[in-house]
């Protein structure tokens, strides 16, 4: 890094933007790592082997989370592909461990091609703005509803972290987030419900698999995984950078992703992609009041996501320490913003209202077909709603 990038970064750089970034690590950690040990375990890795797992998929997200975010100056934020863990969990089949890396390594080199070449790229821009806004409220409403569940199970520790969002938002804005993180952590420890008995100090080792590839694994894994990562993690991650007001050049970012995921894949990086649901904390106004400002948040993700890399057993040990219902709370309230915004910009343009809702709808049902999950479909019955609804009935003769 250059010494005048250095110095924009020290400028731009703020306490909000580095929360956004360390909540983004939480709630993403949080949410799946389960399903991540799970697909592990699936294709036979040993605990020396998920430990790389962890060492590689955290390296790869740091790596290219500020790499992109600091060359483009726009929030650029990977995470390993959840979809993608949860079909090796079901679908692995009996392909053994040196056949799953190799399958890695060809579905990431897939994705570099589809980047690099632009083919990615053609797609998306095909998806109308009132739809990737949609799809974007209907991915995170389950966030936002999830702060009022859990005030079902934990009502002190809920309410209390709202009102202070709800206090901070009219007294000090740019750290209400901040301000709800620290209640929450405050209401958990004095309730005994942080549970740091696990936590050790531990770094991860790096192990090596030579990749080697057969047919079961090309068509049982490598496919599928290039298949599902696409249609699951990246288009909806373009569609949240889109709806967020950003720029973003897909087919580089798509392509070094690609490149990094295929350097890593030998050490267990099964799938890195765009991200989608973190990846609206860091471009919300929470993280920044300057959109211009906003990738230093992403630059943060990428540091504690190094960090969870090199110390991938302490770092899931401190993650699980945190009540269930605070994740929920912070990550349904750092998203608030996020939402409101997507919604009001899927239903602006009156001619497009109903496609951005049935958008809005299919992807918030939480459906999942042929492995593929709901933001794809809400795409696409938003797509089929949008050509429907514009076609015009051709005049009599």
């Amino acid at each position: 890094m250059s010494v005048s990038a250095r110095r924009s970064l020290l400028r731009d750089v703020s306490l909000p933007a580095v929360v956004a970034g360390f909540i983004t690590v939480l709630v993403g950690f949080a949410s799946s790592a389960v399903i991540v040990f799970q697909a592990a375990q699936a294709v036979g890795a040993t605990q020396a082997q998920i430990a790389s797992w962890m060492w590689a998929l955290g390296l790869g997200m740091g790596v290219t989370c500020i790499g992109l975010s600091l060359r483009y100056r726009m929030p650029v934020v990977t995470a390993w592909s959840t979809p993608g863990a949860a079909m090796l969990v079901v679908g692995a089949g009996s392909v053994g461990y040196s056949d799953a890396i190799g399958a890695f390594v060809l579905a990431a080199a897939l994705g570099m091609v589809a980047g690099f070449s632009g083919v990615f790229a053609k797609v998306m821009q095909r998806v109308p703005m009132a739809l990737a806004a949609g799809m974007l409220a209907g991915v995170l409403l389950r966030f936002g509803l999830d702060v009022f569940v859990s005030m079902g199970t934990q009502l002190g520790m809920a309410l209390a972290m709202f009102f202070t969002w709800l206090v901070g938002r009219r007294l000090f804005p740019r750290y209400a987030v901040i301000a709800t993180l620290l209640v929450g952590v405050g209401v958990a420890a004095s309730k005994g419900l942080l549970h740091t008995g696990d936590v050790h100090l531990q770094l991860a080792v790096p192990v090596f698999t030579l990749p080697t590839l057969s047919w079961p694994a090309v068509f049982g894994i490598a496919l599928p995984l290039f298949m599902v990562t696409m249609a699951s993690q990246n288009i909806p991650g373009v569609a949240v950078i889109r709806a967020s007001g950003y720029d973003t050049p897909v087919s580089p970012v798509i392509g070094w992703i690609g490149v990094v995921n295929t350097a890593l894949a030998p050490f267990g990086a099964y799938g890195l992609n765009l991200a989608a649901i973190t990846a609206a904390i860091c471009m919300g106004r929470e993280a920044h009041e300057d959109p211009a400002r906003r990738y230093t948040a992403a630059v943060a993700a990428g540091a504690f996501y190094i960090v969870v890399g090199l110390f991938g057993a302490t770092v899931a040990a401190v993650f699980a320490a945190f009540p269930r219902e605070q994740v929920a709370c912070v990550a349904g309230i750092a998203l608030f913003g996020t939402i409101a915004n997507s919604l009001a910009m899927a239903l602006r343009e009156e001619a497009d209202r109903e496609a951005a809702l049935v958008t809005f709808l299919v992807t918030a049902s939480g459906i999942s077909l042929a492995g593929i999950g709901s933001a794809f479909w809400g795409l696409v019955a938003g797509a089929i709603c949008l050509m429907a609804l514009r076609v015009r009935p051709q005049p009599a003769r």
